[in-house]
Protein backbone atom coordinates (compact mmCIF):
# COMPACT_ATOMS: atom_id res chain seq x y z
CA UNK A 1 0.00 0.00 0.00
CA UNK A 2 1.41 3.30 -0.86
CA UNK A 3 -0.09 6.88 -1.06
CA UNK A 4 -3.41 5.96 0.73
CA UNK A 5 -5.29 7.76 3.14
CA UNK A 6 -6.13 5.01 6.30
CA UNK A 7 -8.88 6.19 8.05
CA UNK A 8 -8.82 4.27 11.28
CA UNK A 9 -12.46 4.71 13.00
CA UNK A 10 -14.35 2.67 15.79
CA UNK A 11 -16.68 3.00 18.73
CA UNK A 12 -15.98 5.53 21.38
CA UNK A 13 -14.45 3.21 24.09
CA UNK A 14 -12.95 0.95 21.65
CA UNK A 15 -9.35 2.27 22.26
CA UNK A 16 -8.87 3.60 18.91
CA UNK A 17 -6.62 6.61 19.90
CA UNK A 18 -4.30 4.14 22.25
CA UNK A 19 -4.06 1.83 19.51
CA UNK A 20 -3.26 4.77 16.70
CA UNK A 21 -0.82 5.96 19.56
CA UNK A 22 0.89 2.38 20.03
CA UNK A 23 1.20 2.01 16.53
CA UNK A 24 2.96 5.53 15.59
CA UNK A 25 5.12 4.70 18.63
CA UNK A 26 6.00 1.85 16.76
CA UNK A 27 6.46 3.26 13.59
CA UNK A 28 8.33 6.34 14.41
CA UNK A 29 10.98 5.70 12.52
CA UNK A 30 8.78 5.38 9.29
CA UNK A 31 9.09 8.36 7.71
CA UNK A 32 6.43 6.91 5.17
CA UNK A 33 4.15 7.03 6.95
CA UNK A 34 2.59 9.98 8.46
CA UNK A 35 -0.23 10.44 11.66
CA UNK A 36 -2.24 13.33 11.05
CA UNK A 37 -3.31 15.49 13.40
CA UNK A 38 -7.05 16.32 13.76
CA UNK A 39 -8.76 19.82 14.17
CA UNK A 40 -11.47 19.23 16.87
CA UNK A 41 -13.92 22.42 17.88
CA UNK A 42 -13.50 20.99 21.54
CA UNK A 43 -10.95 22.02 23.87
CA UNK A 44 -7.77 19.68 23.81
CA UNK A 45 -7.18 18.03 27.15
CA UNK A 46 -4.25 16.08 28.43
CA UNK A 47 -2.65 13.59 26.02
CA UNK A 48 -5.27 14.76 23.07
CA UNK A 49 -4.72 13.57 19.64
CA UNK A 50 -5.74 16.32 17.91
CA UNK A 51 -5.26 20.16 17.87
CA UNK A 52 -8.14 22.42 19.23
CA UNK A 53 -9.64 25.04 17.11
CA UNK A 54 -12.54 27.78 17.28
CA UNK A 55 -15.48 27.21 15.41
CA UNK A 56 -15.09 30.27 13.80
CA UNK A 57 -11.10 29.19 12.77
CA UNK A 58 -12.47 25.64 11.22
CA UNK A 59 -15.51 27.52 9.39
CA UNK A 60 -12.53 29.76 7.55
CA UNK A 61 -10.55 26.31 6.59
CA UNK A 62 -13.68 24.75 5.40
CA UNK A 63 -14.56 28.04 3.19
CA UNK A 64 -11.06 28.60 2.01
CA UNK A 65 -10.16 24.86 0.98
CA UNK A 66 -7.70 24.43 3.92
CA UNK A 67 -9.27 20.79 4.76
CA UNK A 68 -9.27 17.68 2.75
CA UNK A 69 -11.84 16.08 5.02
CA UNK A 70 -14.07 16.77 7.48
CA UNK A 71 -17.14 15.63 9.20
CA UNK A 72 -19.18 16.40 12.20
CA UNK A 73 -19.29 13.86 15.15
CA UNK A 74 -20.57 14.47 18.89
CA UNK A 75 -21.71 17.58 18.45
CA UNK A 76 -18.31 19.10 17.17
CA UNK A 77 -16.52 19.58 13.93
CA UNK A 78 -13.69 17.56 12.69
CA UNK A 79 -11.36 18.41 10.30
CA UNK A 80 -7.80 17.56 8.15
CA UNK A 81 -5.61 20.07 7.08
CA UNK A 82 -5.53 19.84 3.11
CA UNK A 83 -1.74 20.02 3.82
CA UNK A 84 -1.49 16.21 4.29
CA UNK A 85 -2.60 15.09 0.45
CA UNK A 86 1.08 16.36 -0.25
CA UNK A 87 2.21 13.40 1.97
CA UNK A 88 -0.19 10.90 -0.09
CA UNK A 89 0.63 12.19 -3.59
CA UNK A 90 4.43 11.32 -2.74
CA UNK A 91 3.69 8.27 -1.43
CA UNK A 92 2.99 8.00 1.99
CA UNK A 93 0.13 6.48 3.90
CA UNK A 94 -1.52 9.17 5.89
CA UNK A 95 -3.24 7.82 8.81
CA UNK A 96 -6.43 9.47 9.95
CA UNK A 97 -8.86 9.10 13.20
CA UNK A 98 -11.79 8.90 11.47
CA UNK A 99 -15.34 8.95 12.04
CA UNK A 100 -17.32 5.63 11.05
CA UNK A 101 -20.37 8.06 9.95
CA UNK A 102 -17.84 10.00 7.60
CA UNK A 103 -16.55 6.87 6.30
CA UNK A 104 -19.78 5.45 5.47
CA UNK A 105 -20.77 8.61 3.59
CA UNK A 106 -17.24 7.68 1.61
CA UNK A 107 -17.32 6.26 -2.22
CA UNK A 108 -14.83 3.29 -2.39
CA UNK A 109 -11.51 4.81 -3.92
CA UNK A 110 -8.04 3.35 -4.82
CA UNK A 111 -6.46 5.32 -2.16
CA UNK A 112 -8.08 5.03 0.36
CA UNK A 113 -8.17 2.24 3.24
CA UNK A 114 -10.66 1.83 6.70
CA UNK A 115 -9.70 0.11 9.23
CA UNK A 116 -11.78 -0.96 12.07
CA UNK A 117 -10.76 -0.72 15.89
CA UNK A 118 -13.24 -2.44 17.72
CA UNK A 119 -13.72 -4.10 21.62
CA UNK A 120 -16.87 -6.16 23.25
CA UNK A 121 -19.83 -3.95 24.27
CA UNK A 122 -18.72 -3.92 28.16
CA UNK A 123 -15.62 -3.12 27.58
CA UNK A 124 -16.85 -0.04 25.59
CA UNK A 125 -19.06 0.55 28.19
CA UNK A 126 -15.97 0.55 31.38
CA UNK A 127 -13.91 2.59 29.24
CA UNK A 128 -16.41 5.20 28.61
CA UNK A 129 -17.26 5.74 32.05
CA UNK A 130 -13.50 5.86 33.19
CA UNK A 131 -12.67 8.33 31.12
CA UNK A 132 -14.95 10.58 32.38
CA UNK A 133 -16.11 12.54 29.67
CA UNK A 134 -19.42 11.71 29.69
CA UNK A 135 -22.41 11.55 32.10
CA UNK A 136 -24.23 8.85 32.14
CA UNK A 137 -27.18 9.26 29.54
CA UNK A 138 -24.11 10.56 26.84
CA UNK A 139 -22.69 6.67 27.78
CA UNK A 140 -25.76 5.29 27.18
CA UNK A 141 -26.37 6.88 23.85
CA UNK A 142 -22.95 6.06 22.58
CA UNK A 143 -23.44 2.75 23.26
CA UNK A 144 -26.81 2.80 21.90
CA UNK A 145 -25.59 4.04 18.73
CA UNK A 146 -22.47 1.90 17.68
CA UNK A 147 -25.30 -0.43 16.30
CA UNK A 148 -26.26 1.81 13.64
CA UNK A 149 -22.94 1.48 11.94
CA UNK A 150 -23.08 -2.64 10.40
CA UNK A 151 -22.87 -1.21 7.37
CA UNK A 152 -18.93 -0.22 8.06
CA UNK A 153 -16.74 -1.76 4.69
CA UNK A 154 -13.28 -2.29 6.71
CA UNK A 155 -9.76 -3.32 5.52
CA UNK A 156 -8.84 -4.58 8.42
CA UNK A 157 -10.73 -5.01 11.70
CA UNK A 158 -8.80 -5.13 14.88
CA UNK A 159 -10.29 -6.18 18.14
CA UNK A 160 -8.39 -4.41 20.85
CA UNK A 161 -9.82 -7.06 24.03
CA UNK A 162 -6.40 -7.78 24.84
CA UNK A 163 -3.21 -6.45 25.13
CA UNK A 164 -2.82 -3.07 24.29
CA UNK A 165 0.51 -3.59 22.49
CA UNK A 166 -0.71 -6.58 20.34
CA UNK A 167 -3.52 -4.27 18.86
CA UNK A 168 -0.74 -1.46 18.23
CA UNK A 169 1.26 -3.93 16.55
CA UNK A 170 -1.45 -5.13 14.19
CA UNK A 171 -2.25 -1.82 12.62
CA UNK A 172 1.57 -0.85 12.30
CA UNK A 173 2.03 -4.58 10.91
CA UNK A 174 -0.65 -3.47 8.57
CA UNK A 175 0.23 0.15 8.02
CA UNK A 176 3.79 -1.15 7.15
CA UNK A 177 2.55 -3.36 4.20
Amino acid sequence: MSGAWVFVCGPSGAGKDSVLEAARQLLSSRPDIVFARRMVTRAAQAGSDHDAVSEAVFLDLLASGGLSWHWQAHGYSYGIARRYERDVLAGCRVVVNGSREHVLGLAPAPGLRVVEVTANPQQVASRLIQRGRDSSSAVADRLARNGSFSGLQADMVIVNDGALTDAGRCLADYLSK
